[in-house]
C-alpha cells in the first residue's frame, strides 16, 4: 500500500507535467527532510538577557523595508486571489487574479518606489529569479536604486513543491548574480514555506542569511551543515499580504500596525535596539486607494529622531561586528 506522502508527489508530478514547470521547480520529495528542528538550530536567548547592543548614533530602531515582486505563472493556481473562483470550481488560466498581480507590477511598484525615492529610503528587494528575465525593467530600477536583492525562489511557489531544492536555489542565485553583478546574501521563501533541510541548502550556496524565522527583533544566528547563518527580523503582521489579502483588514489597518510597533520597539530600543521590518507588495500596497496609507506610515517614522532606515545587507554587517564585540 502506497502512503500518503507517495499520492500527493504523484499528483504534483502529474501537474508539473501538465503546466510544464521549469526544471528545479516541481514537486516536493521525502529525500528533503532532516531531523535537525529549528529549535535544535537556534538556541533560546531571552532578549532581557543579552549584552548591550549599540546602533550608530545612538538610535534606537532600524526600519527594514521589504518589498517583494514576483512572477506569476499563468499556468499554475495563483499564489493569492482577490476574486473567487466562479461557482467555487478553481479553473486555470485565472485571468482576473493574474491581471491583480499583473497591474502590481506595470504600475503598482512604481507608486511604491516613488514613495521611497522621494523620502530618500532604499529597500531590500524580495525577488523570484525569473523576475529579472520577465520584469526586467523593475530589476534594473532596483538595482540602481541600489537596493539588495534577496532570493525569493526562481518562479512563485512554495519549496514544498519543488522536486530538487538545491537546484531551485542555485538557479535563483546564479540568474540573480548575473543581473546584479553579485551574489544575494539573503533569502526569503515564498509564503515562509522551508523543508527541515532548506536552511542547509540555503547556507551551501552561500546564503548568509533568511527572513524566513520571525522569531525575534533582532536578527539572530542559528547552526547548519554548512555554517552558521542569521535569521532576520522579517514582519509577519506588519505585512500587507497577512494584514489585508489573509485577514482581509483596511488599509488603516496596517497603518496602525506600523505606528503601534513602531511606538512600542521605539520605546523598548531606548534599553535595547530593536529591528522592525515592514513588507509590502505592489499588487496590494501599490494601488491608489491604498498607497497613501503607506506614505503616511513612512512620515510617521521619519518623524522620529534616532531612527535609522537600513538594506538587509547594512543590518547583517551590523549584526556581525556586534556579534565580534561582544565575543571579545
Amino acid at each position: 500500500m502506497y502512503s500518503p506522502v507517495f499520492w500527493i508527489n504523484l499528483a504534483a508530478w502529474h501537474n508539473s507535467r501538465r503546466f510544464h514547470l521549469p526544471i528545479g521547480a516541481h514537486i516536493m520529495t521525502s529525500r528533503n527532510a532532516s531531523p535537525m528542528i529549528p529549535r535544535d538550530r537556534l538556541p533560546y536567548s531571552a532578549i532581557v538577557d543579552r549584552p548591550q547592543r549599540k546602533l550608530p548614533g545612538g538610535a534606537r530602531v532600524v526600519v527594514w523595508i521589504i518589498v517583494n515582486v514576483e512572477d506569476w505563472d499563468i499556468g499554475r493556481a495563483m499564489p493569492r486571489q482577490v476574486l473567487p473562483v466562479p461557482t467555487g470550481v478553481a479553473v486555470l488560466p485565472d485571468i482576473g487574479n493574474w491581471g491583480w498581480h499583473e497591474y502590481g507590477m506595470r504600475v503598482g511598484f512604481w507608486r511604491m518606489k516613488e514613495a521611497l525615492d522621494s523620502r530618500g529610503i532604499r529597500a531590500s528587494l524580495s525577488i523570484n529569479g525569473r523576475v529579472c528575465e520577465t520584469y526586467p525593467r523593475v530589476a534594473k530600477a532596483a538595482l540602481d536604486a541600489k537596493w539588495d536583492f534577496l532570493g525569493h525562489n526562481y518562479i512563485q511557489m512554495p519549496l514544498h513543491q519543488v522536486w530538487d531544492q538545491q537546484a531551485a536555489i542555485r538557479q535563483t542565485v546564479e540568474t540573480l548574480e548575473r543581473f546584479t553583478g553579485s551574489k544575494p546574501k539573503g533569502w526569503m521563501s515564498p509564503g515562509f514555506g522551508q523543508t527541515m533541510a532548506t536552511v542547509d541548502y540555503l547556507a551551501e550556496a552561500g546564503i548568509r542569511y533568511i527572513c524566513d524565522w520571525p522569531v525575534d527583533d533582532q536578527p539572530c544566528d542559528f547552526s547548519t551543515a554548512h555554517g552558521t547563518m542569521v535569521a532576520m527580523p522579517y514582519p509577519i503582521e506588519v505585512n500587507d499580504v497577512v494584514t489585508i489579502a489573509v485577514q482581509h483588514q483596511s488599509p488603516e489597518e496596517f497603518l496602525r500596525r506600523m505606528r503601534d510597533t513602531f511606538d512600542r520597539l521605539y520605546q523598548e530600543g531606548a534599553e535595547q535596539p530593536r529591528v522592525m521590518g515592514i513588507a509590502i507588495h505592489p499588487y496590494l500596497s501599490g494601488v491608489p486607494h491604498r498607497i497613501k496609507y503607506l506614505e503616511q506610515g513612512l512620515d510617521y517614522l521619519r518623524g522620529h529622531e534616532d531612527v535609522l532606515f537600513w538594506i538587509g545587507e547594512q543590518l547583517l554587517d551590523w549584526h556581525v561586528g556586534q556579534s565580534a564585540a561582544a565575543a571579545r
